[in-house]
């Protein structure tokens, strides 16, 4: 059976979720990089169905879009929970993820110099339904097992500690959660993986 593949730019950004539950769920993958750019516009682009990467290959399976494979692996390695409530609560928290993944998009990539200060202030707004939702689960957003949306989450905590380091002070349960998750064994092979190390969050470095 052929090993998993994404096709990525090297670097963090929307894959690096999809990396870490690969990790810690023991699935070994391989990476393409799309770069350099003459390559990405001219080659892997043009093979995007919306022309926009990460792509995951299984096989003859190719799926972008990176929500859609963090849901495919979830299905794929039992990380969705074990009733279509606990499904549906997982893609609630997913795509709550994705609103603020937006906004963060935006600042960095068009207006980091002028809106960051703005943005660090209205962060505590975003952050508190997370909180709300966070302060009564036992572990994870689903309780004791870990889901799809975990990984997700954790990584838009952790790129917005970089953002503003004292974000989750105010926010106890958060803080709490993105701890436990940054301990999980998996997380920390894959925290401390060179390739992890050497990889920036953003393509144009700005963090």
């Amino acid at each position: 059976m052929s090993k998993l593949q994404i096709v990525y730019f090297f670097l963090r950004g929307r894959a690096e979720a999809i990396r870490t539950l690969l990790v810690e769920q023991g699935v070994e993958y391989e990476e393409t990089d799309v770069m350099p750019m003459e390559k990405w516009l001219n080659y892997w682009k043009p093979k995007m169905a919306f022309g926009q990467c990460p792509l995951l290959i299984d096989g003859d399976f190719e799926l972008v879009q990176s929500n859609a494979i963090l849901r495919y692996l979830g299905r794929k390695y039992d990380l969705y929970g074990s009733s279509i409530q606990e499904a549906a609560r997982a893609d609630m928290i997913n795509d709550g993820v994705e609103d603020i993944r937006g906004a963060y998009t935006v600042l960095i990539y068009q207006n980091y110099e002028d809106g960051k200060d703005d943005y660090v202030k209205a962060l505590p707004d975003k952050l508190r339904p997370f909180e709300n939702l966070m302060k009564d689960t036992k572990g994870y957003i689903l309780g004791e097992k870990i889901t799809f949306a975990d990984y997700n989450l954790f990584d838009l905590l952790d790129i917005h500690l970089t953002l503003a380091p004292t974000c989750l002070d105010t926010f106890p349960a958060l803080k709490s959660y993105h701890s436990r998750v940054l301990q999980r064994p998996g997380v920390q092979k894959r925290r401390n993986s060179q390739n992890f190390k050497d990889m920036k969050i953003n393509f144009n470095g700005k963090e």
